[in-house]
C-alpha cells in the first residue's frame, strides 16, 4: 500500500499496556467484524472455549481487570500502530463527504487499541479473543494489534491491505450506527439469511467503497493489495472458520456470512465504490 498521502487520525486512545481501559457495561452488542469479527463472535466462542451467551451479552470477565500503568518508550507494534490511525483517518476523509451528500451527519469513531482485554462503554470487557470489534454504544473501534500477526500466521492473508480490510470494515459498522442501521437490524436473527449476517456484509461492502474511494483520492493501491484484501475475506467466512474450528457447517449459526458472500460484497464495493451498492437488507441473494 501506499500511505504517503494518508493523514493519522486524532481520534485515537492509546491504552497498550494498560489493562482494564475505562468505560462501564450496558446492554449493546459488540459488532465484529473485520478481521476476527471479519471473524464471528459466535465461531470465536467455539474456538476459544467461551460461552457464547456470555459474548453476546458482554458478560464475559465483568470484574474490572485491575488497572496497570501505560508502558513508556517504543514498542514493537508502534508500526501497526501508526499504520492503523492513518487508515482510520482516511475513513473519516472518505466518509465524511458521502454522508454529508446524503444529508446525513458524520461524526467519527475513535479508533482504540489495546492489549489483551479493555473496558468499553456500552459492550462489555472487550477481549483481543474476539477480535477486533465496534461497539455502538461508544461508537469505538477496538483493536488489539497482535491480531495483525494472526491474521498472517492463521489466516494466510499478509500484507497491509489485508489489515486496511480490517479496519474499514470496523469503521463501515459505525456509517450503520450513523444511519440507523444498527438500531434498526442490530438486533435481528442470526443465520444464513438473518440480520447479523447482512450487517456483516454490508459493512464488507463498505470496506470496498472506502478503498475505491481512498484510490482514487490518494492512489493507496499497489499491485497485490486488492488480492490480499480478498484473500483476507475469504479467510474468515463462517463456513470456513467452522470447518477449521469443528470439522463441519452449521449455516444456522452464521453471523458473517460464508467466504464466497465476503468476497462477493467486500468486491462489489470496491467496483463501484457506491454505498447505495451495498444494500444488503434488500438482496433477495447474498
Amino acid at each position: 500500500m501506499r500511505l504517503d498521502d494518508l493523514r493519522p487520525t486524532e481520534n485515537v486512545e492509546d491504552r497498550r499496556g494498560a489493562f482494564g481501559g475505562m468505560g462501564g457495561y450496558g446492554p449493546h452488542i459488540a459488532v465484529g467484524g473485520g478481521g476476527l469479527g471479519v471473524i464471528g463472535i459466535l465461531v470465536l466462542a467455539l474456538l476459544f472455549g467461551v460461552d457464547p451467551s456470555q459474548l453476546l451479552n458482554g458478560t464475559v470477565g465483568t470484574e474490572p481487570a485491575p488497572r496497570q500503568e501505560v508502558q513508556s518508550g517504543p514498542r514493537a507494534d508502534d508500526a501497526a500502530y501508526q499504520f492503523g490511525r492513518k487508515i482510520v483517518g482516511s475513513a473519516e476523509d472518505i466518509w465524511a463527504p458521502i454522508l454529508q451528500a446524503k444529508g446525513v451527519t458524520f461524526t467519527p469513531a475513535t479508533f482504540t487499541v489495546y492489549d489483551a482485554e479493555t473496558q468499553t462503554s456500552g459492550c462489555g470487557l472487550g477481549s483481543s479473543s474476539a477480535g477486533p470489534f465496534y461497539c455502538p454504544g461508544d461508537s469505538h473501534i477496538y483493536l488489539d494489534l497482535s491480531f495483525f500477526n494472526e491474521l498472517k500466521s492463521r489466516f494466510g492473508a499478509p500484507g497491509e491491505f489485508a489489515q486496511a480490510y480490517v479496519i474499514a470494515h470496523e469503521y463501515g459498522h459505525h456509517i450503520q450506527n450513523l444511519l440507523g442501521t444498527m438500531s434498526q437490524h442490530g438486533g435481528g436473527s442470526q443465520g444464513a439469511e438473518g440480520d447479523s449476517v447482512r450487517i456483516e456484509l454490508q459493512a464488507d461492502c463498505y470496506a470496498g467503497v472506502w478503498a475505491k474511494n481512498a484510490d482514487k483520492r490518494f492512489h493507496i493501491l499497489e499491485k497485490g493489495d486488492v488480492e490480499d484484501g480478498l484473500r483476507a475475506a475469504n479467510a474468515v467466512g463462517d463456513d470456513t472458520l467452522e470447518k477449521e474450528s469443528q470439522g463441519y457447517v452449521v449455516p444456522d449459526s452464521f453471523t458473517h456470512g460464508t467466504s464466497a458472500q465476503r468476497v462477493r460484497w467486500f468486491k462489489r464495493g470496491l467496483d463501484t465504490g457506491n454505498m447505495d451498492s451495498c444494500d444488503t437488507f434488500s438482496a433477495s441473494e447474498l
